[in-house]
């Protein structure tokens, strides 16, 4: 204990005892104690105790194996613990309860310029302190009772967690070049937390910026679903930018950067617009797809680009051409070839719809279309489409917000009288087929589409007999029904 309470006082009461007094850590101290053992809690656990920050996973590194102590305190906690050994890379994993205890033996690591796979070695905890990738995640805490709750910080992690500085405990050249994902890291955290990268620390991450292809586009992609879920996402990636990386992990975000000027007109930066408008998202959704669709919203505009002497740059179909990359940027990027993904596709390709009612006069008729195609999709669809609003001219952003207030207002009206979202029409293929004695073909396809629109138009009430009359009305005109039917 009065290891613990020097650390604790020396260092201006950063965290108080009762944060680390737990009988988990405690069993894991006594039975590293057993096995002649010394073991610490590090990294994460450790900055996001000190930050304040919740923290369910916690990493123990061993002087010894790492294995043969999680084996011993998974006996100790016994069944409602689960183990995990994976003896492949020395390590394993008790989960508690809602904890994950995750245990490997101190060691350090060389490597092989063409990966990020290390050479490993058994070692001591200055060893394995040299080898974590920033100095916030490199502080340690004993577990062990006669010293448990002893803080060791060799290369200054808590003062720069006071700094709110990003830094490697090594040289960053060295430390970026060895595992080049460090600099998806570095940006992360900075993030996430809030921090400054620091100067020298941030240069290195320009000069090694081409090893990142060296990382699996997995890995690259849940660094950045970590970046796209913080607070302000554009902080991530606008380093990413900044620091020369974007072009090796995202080009085709790369090319909205710019502004072109032509006869003394020129369009607004898009990838200044994309943050923003990402930034604007994040602020009202916690939705990481959503998000995905805000950072992906004008991918195509690049492609669409032209200039109009009259009008000057125009985008035309700007959105379609952006949905119709999203499959492949996807495939390229290694995100999800699923639901999501043709989530995002939608998103995009309906992002100016709400934006065309706001400048134009709210129709009825245009307002149960988009509440038809967006279905349940149709809350986020107007998230995205409020955080595209962005203009220096305040007299028109304050005149869009105020019609985008009417549309929504006439979205609830016309959802409570027609339910729309998500419709179908009342009358199925199967019963105009039967009602007109016919077999499949094509009229009954067009049939169907004339009630759809003839409903979502206003013509027709969303109900089964005006839609079955209508319907028959429409087969006579094509002399497909008779009253002799």
């Amino acid at each position: 204990m009065r290891s613990f309470l020097t650390a604790y006082y020396y260092h201006n009461m950063l965290y108080e005892y009762k944060d680390i007094d737990l009988p988990i850590l405690h069993t894991i101290g006594h039975e590293a104690d057993l096995l002649g053992m010394e073991c610490y809690v590090i990294g994460g656990w450790v900055r996001d105790l000190i930050l304040k920050r919740q923290s369910k996973d916690i990493d123990i590194v061993v002087v010894g194996s790492g294995i043969k102590l999680a084996e011993a305190v998974a006996r100790r906690l016994g069944k409602y613990s689960h183990l995990s050994v994976f003896h492949t890379y020395g390590t394993a994993q008790v989960k508690n309860r809602e904890i994950e205890l995750e245990f490997v033996g101190a060691r350090k690591e060389s490597y092989r310029h063409d990966s990020r796979n290390p050479i490993v070695e058994d070692g001591t905890l200055k060893d394995d302190q040299n080898r974590r990738d920033f100095t916030i995640n490199a502080l340690a805490i004993s577990l062990n009772e006669n010293t448990y709750g002893e803080l060791l910080d060799p290369f200054g992690g808590i003062s720069d967690i006071r700094e709110m500085i990003i830094r490697t405990p090594l040289d960053p050249d060295i430390t970026f070049s060895d595992d080049p994902l460090r600099m998806m890291r570095a940006i992360r955290f900075a993030t996430q937390l809030g921090f400054y990268i620091d100067r020298s620390t941030f240069d290195a991450i320009a000069r090694n910026k081409e090893r990142i292809t060296i990382i699996t586009k997995e890995r690259i992609a849940d660094e950045l679903n970590k970046i796209m879920l913080s607070r302000r996402p554009s902080v991530g990636w606008k380093l990413i930018d900044n620091s020369g990386l974007l072009p090796y992990i995202f080009p085709e975000l790369a090319t909205l950067k710019g502004i072109e000027t032509k006869e003394g007109k020129g369009h607004k930066d898009i990838f200044l617009h994309t943050m923003q408008v990402l930034d604007n998202v994040a602020a009202q959704s916690d939705n990481l797809w959503l998000r995905w669709a805000a950072l992906l919203h004008d991918i195509g505009k690049p492609r669409s680009k032209a200039w109009d002497p009259k009008s000057g740059w125009t985008f035309y179909n700007h959105n379609y051409i952006g949905a119709k990359m999203i499959p492949r940027i996807f495939k390229n990027m290694k995100l999800p070839q699923n639901e999501k993904m043709t989530y995002v596709i939608k998103m995009v390709d309906l992002h100016m719809r709400p934006i065309h009612l706001i400048e134009e006069e709210v129709t009825d008729s245009a307002v149960r279309r988009l509440l038809f195609e967006a279905g349940d999709d149709i809350d986020d669809l107007m998230i995205l489409c409020n955080a595209d609003i962005t203009s220096r001219n305040n007299e028109k952003v304050e005149r869009f917000h105020h019609n985008y207030e009417i549309v929504k207002q006439k979205m609830v009206e016309l959802e409570e009288k027609d339910r729309i979202r998500n419709f179908q029409p009342p009358i199925k293929g199967d019963e105009i087929m039967s009602l007109l004695n016919i077999q499949p073909c094509s009229e009954v396809g067009m049939l169907k589409s004339a009630v759809k629109d003839a409903i979502l138009d206003g013509i027709i009430p969303n109900e089964y007999e005006p839609a079955k009359a209508y319907m028959l009305q429409k087969a006579t005109e094509m002399g497909l029904y008779t009253k002799e039917n």
